[in-house]
């Protein structure tokens, strides 16, 4: 029995629009980090780049539940001793919204090369406005 593996010419990215507003920041990573994987095609292959390609508006709307939007915090260090930073949640969607939703969706890619890869697939803007229009992005409905 032979397992199959797609060339790299047979495979097909398709451009997905998702619109954020509203929806639970968790769920709306899962999926994004789903098909920007490629796990919801059959011909998903774990060393290959089968995913497509997400556009994520709205980004500034996104929602978390309980009390994370006082608690939560991320983290950065400098490299230099005393160099840690922690940024409340509430600054980052202040200034850049964007990044929330990329560092959740990085947090459930592959850490290797190929997750770095994949990662570039991901389009994030904080309003309703994208310059992909020429792609014809597909809508995808993310509930909750």
């Amino acid at each position: 029995m032979t397992t199959l593996t797609p060339k790299l010419k047979d495979i097909e990215h398709q451009w997905w629009l998702v619109d954020a507003e509203g929806v639970t920041l968790g769920r709306l990573a899962t999926q994004v980090a789903r098909i920007l994987r490629g796990k919801h095609k059959p011909i998903f292959t774990p060393h290959l780049d089968t995913g497509d390609y997400v556009v994520v508006v709205n980004a500034a709307k996104v929602a978390l539940t309980g009390r994370k939007a006082e608690q939560k915090t991320y983290f950065r260090h400098s490299g230099f001793m005393g160099g840690e930073k922690h940024i409340p949640f509430r600054k980052m969607m202040e200034t850049k919204p964007e990044r929330v939703i990329e560092l959740a969706v990085k947090g459930m890619l592959p850490k290797n090369a190929l997750g770095r890869q994949i990662r570039n697939n991901l389009r994030v803007y904080a309003g309703a406005e994208h310059p992909h229009q020429g792609q014809n992005p597909q809508p995808l409905k993310i509930e909750g």
